[in-house]
């Protein structure tokens, strides 16, 4: 049996996800994403999970996209294919795990390392963090990266990318919107934990319904988009956990969630 690629523990309502590939920049293998989606299934059947931290092993590469020395595999070309997609599904689980999920990224997030911070919901990185999609320089092409990327940046930024290949900085990944915060790397760890500590306080019913309402109204027009939120207002009023917020409110006192 193969050695585990990626790490999972969970403490405090806090499940930690760790790419274990340091040597290889914590690149993606079909082992990684495999074990990536089976650690994901069964946080989300884990009643004590209310977040999920995903990051790399050491300081140099939060992940380094796709293990271009591994990719060949069995089942000739459309095996391949079918590969391939398995990392679009990985992208899909994750912006639509019904939990928080937060990037903690210490080195570089290129290519499909790249995705996987943009998958994530939020996203904190140390000031050395470097981003980018290198692929056109191997001749390839970011294709499902993109899906992504164009969701969260301009037409003409997003193009310049994925075009050149360049590289760029955490200031400037926070400034076009793909992370949420940049911190000293001494501060890094202290940033992650204290925000998904902040995340787990809230009731978990609540966010789950809130974060599948945001991605079900994102590609909608203004008016239908509208439509669909109130209705899922109405649908949030009816949750014990609103009833049980608002009486912690008018009352002074912590919010006791029942999560549902």
């Amino acid at each position: 049996m193969n050695e585990a690629q990626v790490a999972c523990s969970v403490d405090a309502g806090i499940a930690r996800l760790e790419i274990r590939r340091e040597r290889q920049r914590n690149s993606l293998s079909p082992q990684v994403i495999q074990e990536l989606l089976a650690h994901l299934d069964a946080l989300e059947k884990d009643p004590a999970v209310r977040v999920v931290v995903l990051t790399g092993a050491g300081e140099k590469a939060f992940c380094a996209g796709g293990d271009l020395g591994g990719m060949a595999q069995d089942g000739g070309f459309l095996g391949m294919h079918d590969g391939r997609r398995q990392y679009g599904r990985l992208l899909e689980r994750l912006s639509t795990f019904p939990r928080p999920t937060v990037a903690r990224i210490s080195g570089h997030a290129l290519a499909g390392g790249l995705g996987l911070v943009l998958a994530c919901d939020l996203a904190v990185a140390a000031e050395e963090a470097q981003f980018g999609t290198p692929e056109v320089d191997v001749g390839l092409f970011p294709m499902m990266v993109m899906a992504l990327l164009q969701r969260h940046v301009g037409r003409k930024r997003a193009l310049e990318w994925v075009m050149t290949g360049a590289r760029f900085s955490a200031a400037e990944a926070l400034s076009a919107g793909i992370i949420s915060r940049v911190v000293p790397r001494a501060g890094l760890d202290a940033q992650v934990d204290g925000l998904a500590r902040t995340l787990a306080g809230k009731s978990r019913a609540v966010l789950t319904l809130g974060k599948r309402a945001f991605h079900a109204a994102e590609d909608l027009p203004f008016g239908p988009a509208l439509e669909l939120l109130a209705s899922q207002l109405s649908l949030n009023t009816l949750a014990d956990d609103a009833a049980e917020g608002v009486s912690a409110f008018l009352e002074k006192r912590p919010p006791a969630w029942k999560d549902q």
